[in-house]
């Protein structure tokens, strides 16, 4: 199975949660941990070793604040 990296620029994120909802791994979430400069909780991916890289989460991402690398 294909692996992926995920990054988001956090300090862009609205916290809409697209990405969360989209994700067919249901591997992301917001980072209740973290508060960005919009004053939001980021998105994030909580299981990476999960991500298969599919792309999903970029697509849905209104602000484009994710970058998804295949291995």
């Amino acid at each position: 199975m294909a692996k992926g990296r995920v990054h988001f620029h956090i300090d862009q994120c609205k916290a809409c949660e697209l990405c969360v909802k989209f994700c067919p791994q249901g591997i992301l979430g917001l980072d209740e941990n973290v508060i960005n400069i919009l004053g939001y909780h980021p998105a994030s991916i909580l299981r990476p070793q999960e991500c298969n890289g599919c792309g999903i989460c970029a697509l849905m991402c209104p602000d484009l604040i994710i970058e998804v690398e295949k291995e």
